[in-house]
């Protein structure tokens, strides 16, 4: 990022005043305007619901451009990432920067791996939740939690005690949701075995029982580990920027990343893959498929084909195309294809293809389209899927997170309001109202 001699000139129409501000370019994408003295200079604040127009923060981690259906990390597209590494190749990355040679993948690999088990007093506090709490409930509580357990390497000025959480977090996250899975059914927590990998873990973790030992297909240990690609960091999105607004006061990470999973949370986040399995549900059958399409062309009727299209991306989602091609997979090593509600899926898919309604507003199936199809092919609830999408997303956070802490320009987050309450109004006491 460097400041360029290029400025934006503000003018007050009412009366006639002028302020000139830099422009600050990227290494790629749109510039930004350095705003920074906006307020001292004319008085005034900036409006930005959402903050959509608005950069909060400089980032080397990953880059969006969803017009050309662009997603990299640290420079590489995701496309090259999920074909060719690891979910902890991508891990590494996105936490130092580089791809790892064979070595530091060995080392990372080992230190991941030794840190999956958790205190063992967590699981008493498991015991605290009622058996019917939501999973995502369960996974805040802990991860906020931590801090109690793991205190010995909260000092965030020190780069050895923030690298130590990076590590504990993204190592016991997979304990931390598969354990919240095992206590919502009511089975004993499977404690991770080490010489299984990050996907493998997990999912013997979530299906294994004491009663025989559980066989990992490669198939949909692969899929996992994709999936968890796919997922790890998505620029500056509510719960990212979350993350870092709730870092910038100096809160320890745990707290960070329980506050990251809390905004992931909400419906409009990270429960698309629901939202696409309640669709399917609803449309119940192939028969209803062209009903339910004329449907989603009316702008009078309320019903919408979930899974389609993306805020971001107004292209193809670049996750979709190897999602796709994982969910083929799944449902091959499944002998799933004559599902009903697959077949739905894969018929709703086709037709969003090659329908010239969806393809001219590149209403094309999204990365929550498929993901939802495989999860419920693998036979994980409903109630876990944002769970998952949490566990991958963890990396992300924690990457923007140490970020954010060396960033020399980052301040406490203090957004500003429009106020448009009582400007002042006169109190009558108690006995006179």
């Amino acid at each position: 990022m460097s400041k360029t001699k290029k400025t934006v000139t503000v003018t007050d129409n009412r009366n006639g005043k002028s302020w000139e501000y830099p422009v600050m370019d990227g290494s790629i994408g749109p510039s930004v305007v350095d705003i920074r003295k906006f307020y001292a200079d004319t008085g005034m604040f900036t409006y930005d619901p959402g903050f959509t127009s608005t950069g909060s923060c400089a980032s080397g981690i990953t880059y969006i451009d969803g017009d050309e259906g662009i997603l990299r990390h640290r420079g590489y597209g995701i496309e090259d990432l999920a074909q060719h590494c690891t979910f902890l190749e991508v891990a590494y990355l996105l936490l130092r920067g580089e791809l790892p040679n064979p070595k530091e993948l060995k080392e990372f690999e080992g230190t991941i791996t030794y840190h999956t088990m958790i205190h063992e007093q967590v699981t008493r506090f498991y015991q605290g939740f009622r058996r019917d709490a939501h999973p995502m409930a369960i996974i805040c509580g802990v991860v906020g939690a931590l801090s109690a357990f793991y205190h010995d390497s909260l000092d965030i000025s020190d780069p050895h005690h923030r690298m130590i959480s990076q590590h504990r977090m993204i190592a016991k996250m997979p304990t931390i949701a598969a354990w919240a899975y095992k206590y919502s059914i009511g089975q004993p927590f499977i404690y991770p075995k080490n010489e299984l990998s990050y996907a493998e873990n997990f999912l013997r973790m979530m299906f294994a029982t004491p009663c025989e030992e559980y066989k990992i297909s490669p198939t949909l240990a692969k899929a996992m580990d994709r999936i968890l690609i796919l997922h790890a960091d998505h620029e500056q999105n509510a719960s990212t920027s979350t993350v870092r607004l709730t870092g910038s006061s100096g809160a320890n990470p745990f707290a960070c990343v329980a506050a990251g999973i809390a905004s992931l949370w909400g419906p409009a986040h990270g429960g698309a893959n629901e939202a696409v399995l309640k669709m399917l549900a609803e449309i119940g059958t192939v028969k209803r498929i062209p009903e339910c399409i004329k449907r989603a062309k009316s702008k009078d009727d309320p019903f919408r084909l979930m899974g389609f299209g993306h805020r971001v991306y107004k292209n193809y989602d670049p996750r979709a195309k190897i999602m796709a091609q994982t969910c083929k997979e799944v449902l091959d090593e499944l002998g799933m294809k004559n599902e009903p509600l697959l077949q739905i899926a894969m018929e709703l898919e086709r037709i969003a293809l090659e329908d010239d309604y969806f393809v001219q507003k590149k209403l094309y199936p999204n990365v929550d389209f498929y993901s939802g199809i495989i999860f419920r092919a693998m036979g994980i609830p409903v109630s876990m899927f944002t769970c998952i999408f949490a566990l991958a997303r963890t990396t992300g956070w924690i990457s923007q997170w140490n970020e954010m802490i060396g960033d020399p320009d980052q301040k406490i987050g203090r957004p500003r309001q429009l106020f448009t309450g009582h400007a002042q109004r006169k109190f009558v006491p108690l006995k006179k109202r």
